[in-house]
């Protein structure tokens, strides 16, 4: 079965969690994780495995939910003005319904035009569209740099996951919310969507060359860990 569009809320010991139940043909077993995005329960179950004892696993592991949801950045919504981070720094959403241009940046804000009830949508795609100005010349420099022709596609999506994707036939794709993380954290993610191109695996060669294309890997790679569930809670 595919993720339910709503959760199913669920009394677990140590209090109510939403849950998403979904099936997997090539799951070998049961796994519970935590969706930071939607703050929810992800439940898969392989082909035979039923309903019961994905509860029974929730049940053995409540404490570990609990904790995980606790611990979840709050949720932020796209509101006027909310501060939103662009590369890394703070943008205060400033509404200006009378104004004309869409939307625009200007030094700590993000300037949003048009009808209250549009504002979010507004200020998501504006996002979308930055993020995408942002990783085409990255890939085509760091494709350059690695004696590489340009992808045949760079797209951004907003995924669950994975901060960036490299497709067998050469695709490479991103997280639209990887506009609101630090340049150094973009060049990085860049970096290794491009290194995959040459390497289809996290061997030591293909190591090597994100090192040599992203220097600040390490650090990049350091801060997703501590600051990417917050982005993946806003909008």
């Amino acid at each position: 079965m595919p993720l339910q569009e709503a959760p199913e809320i669920l009394a677990l010991p140590h209090g109510p969690a939403a849950v998403h139940w979904r099936r997997n043909r090539r799951a070998r077993r049961i796994s519970l994780r935590i969706d930071p995005r939607s703050g929810t329960v992800v439940v898969t179950l392989p082909p035979r495995a039923g309903r019961g004892a994905g509860m029974a696993l929730l049940m053995d592991h409540a404490a570990w939910v609990a904790e995980r949801l606790a611990a979840l950045p709050s949720a932020l919504c796209f509101a006027d003005g909310i501060a939103v981070p662009i590369d890394g720094l703070p943008h205060r959403i400033c509404h200006r319904p009378h104004a004309a241009g869409g939307a625009w940046i200007e030094p700590g804000a993000l300037c949003v035009t048009g009808d209250r009830a549009f504002l979010a949508r507004r200020v998501g795609d504006f996002l979308r569209a930055e993020a995408r100005r942002r990783f085409v010349p990255l890939v085509a420099a760091k494709a350059s740099a690695a004696g590489l022709p340009m992808p045949r596609r760079v797209s951004v999506k907003d995924t669950r996951s994975r901060w960036g994707s490299c497709s067998p036939d050469g695709s490479l794709a991103f997280s639209w919310r990887l506009v609101m993380a630090p340049p150094f954290v973009q060049d990085y993610v860049a970096a290794h969507e491009v290194a995959h191109l040459r390497h289809m695996n996290h061997g030591p060669r293909f190591w090597s060359l994100v090192g040599t294309l992203a220097p600040q890997a390490g650090a990049a790679m350091a801060w997703l860990r501590q600051e990417g569930p917050t982005l993946l809670r806003i909008g």
